[in-house]
């Protein structure tokens, strides 16, 4: 074993052929993404003849399209703007297509099909008709949840996909982004988004985290491993034991999960657990004691317990819930268990208390119930859902870069046996650094921004501050104060030596008039599903961005025209 985790531990560098199953630590492209970039740029060249822009073909400019984070709004909006850049024959002089939380929903579904963007209209029906009808059963999403509960590592990401993301993009994909993905494909690159949740929160090592249909890894640092074996376990470099790939729905659910970082939107998860719960497992609704089955008197006091901690968050005293626990514990246990809790005082005005209090109680009813409940057929399920509801745990992952030696890979990334991911949205709600790798040599990005934060300029403005604290090359951003509250729909920020960036709010002066703050509540991050009247009317609002910014994108992707670096004049 030894000496096979030496021969691995020597094909990681960058410039050397990477083996199935191994590491990649480099900066350079993954080989086959470069391939692929080559022969996307000569059809590019051919897309800018048909817009009258002529160049060589060492002087494609490598073009990047962002969406943004927001939800459905995101997901409908991107699908709208892609619809109108497509009628204006400049999609296909895209290269990459970068999404992070609500537009990796849209991308999802269109590299559902191969070559979506050669029959958009035909796809696009297919999305809005899906979209706007019936979402997945509870039976189907429960069946789906004991799927994923089967992986080594379960955390609230595999909940979120089956409780929250089914309902809104009404299907349970199970492809996966490596067998999605045809080399010879005639649409923009994809590149899905997230961060590493640990590397955020001690602002320590690289959080940007990418994943394409040939690698998923860390976009700054240059650490890679294939996609297909992400989340598969590695040790020094190599993998020791296999995993299944994840699939689409649960990549979904990682890049959109927005209530991965904080304790407030616990009370929303809750919600959707108790919903989960009450349409599908609770079975006894009589509250009789005497007339209950064990089976039963399991399910209520998982119910009592998801009240109990809502009760909490809401600032009211749950002592009738924890009676009511206490006393079906011992009723299913027969007097033969001591409760493994003691009655504590619990004080609700203190917050971060009552959290600490409410975690370790539920740990422990968790505990109480697999020593009671142990003939109950999905109590290992539940009592891991709640779990990691205690500890708030999403997109856990072994870390494929664990116990590695290398010093180009932050110190950080090598110790730990998993790592957390979680929505990009969370650090940064645009996926600017994953086309800022310096090795995918972007010239100009077009950032549609979906975000529905009350200062629409947000996104660009962190992306440049970022990448003045990381020395990475981005123009400077300037904007009148009036144009936060008023924005118009089309800007432009470029530099010397950077590249350009065009910054697109969805909701502005020119598509919405005097009606911008109308648009927003209409459509804000958190509502339900949308009508197919919703989309429709969204999907419009967004592509009006495009065809009335036309001439401007032509003129902006002129400029960007240059020759490309090569080996001798880098």
């Amino acid at each position: 074993m030894q000496r096979f985790l030496q021969d691995c531990t020597r094909t990681m560098s960058g410039s050397k052929p990477q083996e199935s199953g191994s590491v990649r630590i480099g900066h350079s492209l993954n080989k086959n993404e470069e391939e692929f970039v080559d022969n996307r740029r000569k059809d590019v060249l051919q897309s800018l003849k048909k817009v009258k822009i002529h160049c060589s073909e060492n002087e494609v400019p490598n073009i990047a399209l962002l969406g943004s984070g927001g939800g459905e709004r995101a997901m409908v909006g991107l699908l709208g703007s892609l619809d109108q850049l497509q009628k204006a024959g400049l999609l296909d002089c895209v290269l990459y297509l970068s999404g992070v939380s609500g537009s990796t929903w849209c991308m999802a579904s269109l590299y559902q099909e191969s070559d979506w963007s050669t029959k958009l209209e035909t796809v696009e029906d297919k999305i809005i008709q899906r979209l706007s009808g019936p979402a997945v059963s509870w039976g189907d999403a429960y069946d789906k949840l004991k799927k994923y509960y089967h992986k080594d590592i379960f955390s609230l990401t595999d909940v979120w996909a089956t409780m929250f993301i089914t309902n809104y993009v009404k299907e349970i994909d199970e492809h996966t982004l490596s067998d999605q993905w045809d080399q010879k494909s005639k649409d923009p690159f994809p590149i899905y988004t997230a961060i590493d949740k640990q590397c955020k929160q001690n602002k320590d090592g690289d959080p940007w985290f990418e994943f394409t249909p040939y690698e998923a890894g860390y976009s700054l640092t240059g650490a890679f491993v294939e996609t297909s074996n992400f989340g598969s376990k590695f040790e020094n470099g190599c993998k020791i034991k296999n995993q299944p790939e994840i699939d689409m729905l649960y990549l979904q659910a990682l890049c959109g999960s927005v209530l991965a970082d904080g304790d407030e939107d616990k009370k929303f998860l809750w919600e959707r657990i108790k919903d989960f719960f009450h349409n599908f497992l609770l079975k006894s609704e009589t509250g009789m004691f005497e007339e209950m089955s064990k089976e039963d008197k399991c399910h209520q006091v998982l119910m009592d317990l998801v009240d109990m901690n809502l009760s909490v968050l809401n600032g009211i005293d749950p002592s009738a819930l924890d009676e009511s626990i206490r006393t079906k514990l011992n009723e299913i246990s027969e007097g033969k268990y001591q409760l493994s809790f003691q009655k504590k005082k619990l004080n609700l005005t203190d917050k971060e208390a009552a959290k600490q209090y409410m975690k370790q109680y539920t740990e422990d009813v968790c505990n109480d119930l697999s020593r009671c409940c142990n003939f109950w057929p999905f109590s290992d399920l539940w009592k891991s859902i709640f779990d990691c509801m205690a500890q708030w745990i999403w997109g856990r992952k072994y870390d494929f870069l664990h116990n590695m030696k290398d010093e180009d890979v932050p110190s950080t990334l090598l110790k730990s046996e998993t790592r957390d991911y979680e929505d990009g949205g969370l650090l940064l709600n645009s996926p600017y650094f994953s086309v800022l790798r310096e090795e995918r040599d972007i010239d100009l990005i077009i950032s549609l921004d979906f975000s529905d934060d009350n200062d629409p300029f947000t996104t660009v403005r962190e992306a440049a501050e970022t990448c003045k604290k990381l020395k990475i090359r981005f123009p400077e951003v300037n904007i009148p104060n009036k144009d936060i509250i008023k924005p118009k729909d089309f800007y432009v920020f470029n530099g010397q030596n950077t590249p350009t960036v065009i910054h697109i709010p969805l909701f502005n002066v020119v598509n919405c008039g005097g009606d911008i703050e109308e648009w927003r509540k209409k459509y804000h991050t958190f509502q339900g599903p949308y009508s197919a009247e919703m989309i429709t009317d969204l999907m419009e609002i967004a592509g009006k961005n495009i065809t009335n910014n036309k001439a401007n994108l032509v003129k902006q992707i002129r400029q960007a025209v240059r020759p490309k670096k090569t080996q001798n004049n880098e």
